[in-house]
């Protein structure tokens, strides 16, 4: 009979943080620490506060299952001498496989140990698999305390284990598991005992603690989209901001508090950041779009005492925005430009001067990169007005005091200037995309400055033997990169990637004798983010490989490529076109040259094939030149007909050296024809 399995671990308030990659990394281990011990078992689940992690196994079988093993041993003739008695190297072979040597099976000239291992009783495995279970989770951090070894996130204070209704008896950093929990930290009224596995989520809820997260995020959304409508407005709900409160809280309860109307007066995101980033809280926003004067906030804990709370909450807030206003005020008494000098007093990197010298590149970059891509000069000028300028906000007064507001404060500061609007929008945009699924810049100066100040980054990081290994990644390159790429598509700007790098290396005073491997370095660094994008839109991994293997300098144009093979790729004709280009490129490998000589043609099936070859050049030549290249894929499908002619007609390795030449010379014409475009010979057919 199948009994549930709960594994609960009572701690210290594990940082919020780090709950949603524990929980998926808990039920993997789970589930590979029980089919190792051939335990079976139903559906594995985890929950969790930032005080407990729960392991739910449903269904756990009571007894391992049976497991029959052969295992191969010596040869016949080396197993038993000539009277057929077993020699010492069978007698050796089944001591160590635990067998009676009489029972060695013989078969196609070895012996075997054929192995019968019955499935123990699960309550005696339990013991020693639960320990193995929370010694293997990793943490983004750990400590330890204690004179102990074991490192954890946070201390561990309980721990709970039981099979149906039995305790499963461990001792893990001196904690003896038992059927104890612990309930709401205020709340509860005492240790919360569980008789039996079923009464974990009702024993929990009676003592105020919501163990499920997703109901606990359900009951926040909820309880957070009432109090909005009950003030008029709707709450803004950030999914990052609403995962971290979710494990922040066991018990939650919404409450809404008020701040004064005069803060309203701040640009909306100095008062938004204090809230949502240093105070964890909603804003609420009228049906017009305007910021409220109220925020939500989630408590740990229930109804009582909620107005000190409030009370609490708002006082904390009004020092916040009191700070905002503070350096908003002060901030407004001098040009954003006037602060540019400042830059020189903040270090860029080591060994690559300050952030002025860098706006210095910046402003430099920024214009090649708008010739390049050929921006009309109407917007030369907020390009280079925006990369002057993107830097300034660093050395304001509200920067300093609220980070997040970078570029944000440097938009606002350049109109309160009387900056050009498109240069003042450049000054945000060019932190465009700051993460995952962030949106990118719409302006053109904005693009051509966050491209430049990204691009810049990366080759001044590279410079400094930087580069990203692993997991390791402190200047979030790949992010930069990854922008670079996603910019450049959404622009549909053509631009060479070596070409902007080179001039970004020229700016940092690189040697000439650096640069061809740093480009390389470069190179390779885009190649992988231009893999990821084509494969986050769905394009098949050999049409991936195919593109990339051709040119990929112009990161747009390999997009476009892609996009053309991903749809033509699996037609039916492509896909004889790819068989028949693929037999035609195994025997191109061995051409020795590159000349055709039509007077040696002796088939029909040559000819032709060479006319095709004529006519497909000159159309790919003036398709490629459009970048129309699912034309060029289509003339590339045309040609399976004149190549399986070619194969039925002639035979190609012929003792004639002139002869053979030829035709190698000409099949490999053929399969050259869209090195630029994609390696057809990359594509599997299907």
């Amino acid at each position: 009979m199948a009994k549930d399995l709960l594994l609960e671990i009572g701690s210290e308030e594990i940082p919020a943080k780090f709950m949603p990659a524990v929980f998926a990394q808990l039920a993997d281990i789970a589930k590979t620490k029980l089919a190792e011990r051939r335990i079976a078992c139903g559906e594995v689940q985890t929950f969790g506060t930032p005080r407990r992690l729960a392991l739910l196994v449903r269904g756990v079988a009571e007894q391992q299952t049976d497991r029959d093993s052969e295992n191969k041993g010596p040869a016949v003739k080396i197993a038993f001498d000539g009277g057929g008695a077993p020699t010492k190297a069978a007698q050796g072979f089944a001591r160590g496989q635990g067998v009676d040597v009489k029972d060695l099976v013989v078969r196609d000239g070895y012996v075997y140990a054929v192995i019968h291992e019955a499935g123990q009783p699960v309550a005696d495995i339990l013991p020693e698999l639960l320990p193995e279970i929370i010694t293997a989770i990793n943490f983004p951090k750990s400590m330890r305390w204690g004179d102990l070894d074991l490192r954890f996130a946070r201390p561990i204070r309980w721990l709970v284990a039981l099979f149906g209704r039995a305790v499963v008896p461990f001792t893990l950093a001196e904690v003896t598991a038992g059927n104890v929990s612990s309930g709401h930290r205020f709340l509860s009224k005492g240790p919360v005992k569980l008789a039996s596995v079923d009464e974990y989520f009702s024993k929990m809820t009676e003592n105020h603690v919501m163990v499920d997260q997703n109901l606990r995020r359900q009951v926040i959304r909820e309880q957070v989209e009432k109090l909005a409508v009950q003030q008029g407005g709707a709450a803004v709900i950030d999914e990052d901001l609403l995962e971290e409160v979710v494990f922040l809280v066991e018990y939650p309860t919404a409450l809404c508090g008020r701040f004064e109307e005069k803060y309203l007066a701040l640009p909306p995101e100095a008062v938004i950041t204090p809230m949502r980033e240093h105070q964890r809280y909603f804003p609420v926003f009228a049906a017009d779009g305007k910021l409220l004067p109220v925020f939500i906030t989630v408590r740990n804990g229930g109804q009582d005492y909620i107005d000190i709370v409030r009370h609490g909450n708002e006082r904390v807030l009004k020092a916040r925005l009191a700070d905002a206003r503070f350096f908003f005020e002060e901030d407004k008494k001098a040009p954003l430009a006037d602060r540019v000098e400042k830059l020189k007093t903040i270090v860029f990197q080591e060994g690559l001067g300050t952030m002025y010298d860098k706006t210095v590149r910046l402003e430099k970059l920024a214009a090649a990169i708008a010739r390049t891509a050929g921006l009309p000069k109407a917007e030369l000028g907020a390009v280079e007005r925006g990369a002057h300028l993107a830097k300034a906000d660093l050395v304001t007064g509200m920067v300093c005091e609220f980070t997040e507001l970078q570029g944000v404060m440097g938009r606002e500061y350049a109109k309160l200037s009387g900056e050009k609007p498109a240069a003042a929008e450049a000054v945000f945009e060019h932190y465009l995309p700051r993460f995952a699924g962030d949106m990118l810049p719409k302006t053109p100066a904005g693009r051509v400055v966050s491209i430049a100040d990204k691009l810049d980054n990366i080759v001044s990081t590279f410079s400094r033997g930087l580069i990203p290994t692993g997991s390791q990644d402190p200047y979030a390159l790949r992010r930069q990169a990854l922008g670079i790429v996603n910019i450049l598509i959404d622009a549909r700007y053509h631009v060479s990637l070596q070409e902007l790098a080179a001039a970004a290396m020229k700016l940092l005073a690189i040697g000439e004798e650096r640069r061809a491997k740093l480009f390389a370095d470069i190179a390779e660094f885009f190649r992988l983010r231009l893999k990821n994008v084509l494969a986050d839109e769905g394009v098949r991994y050999d049409m991936v490989d195919a593109v990339l293997a051709a040119d990929t300098d112009d990161v747009y144009d390999v997009w476009l490529r892609a996009k053309a093979l991903a749809e033509g790729g699996a037609t039916e004709a492509m896909q004889r076109a790819v068989q028949a280009l693929t037999r035609a490129g195994n025997l191109a490998k061995n051409a020795a040259g590159d000349a055709i000589d039509p007077a040696l043609f002796a088939s029909d099936g040559e000819q032709a094939l060479y006319a095709a070859l004529q006519d497909a050049r000159a159309k790919i030549a003036a398709l490629s030149a459009a970048r129309d290249y699912a034309g060029v894929l289509k003339v590339m499908a045309g040609l399976a007909a004149p190549i399986d002619d070619f194969f039925t007609q002639v035979m190609v390795m012929v003792d004639d050296a002139a002869v053979r030449e030829n035709r190698l010379a000409l099949l490999k014409a053929i399969t050259t024809l869209t090195a630029r475009v994609a390696d057809l010979s990359k594509i599997v057919a299907q």
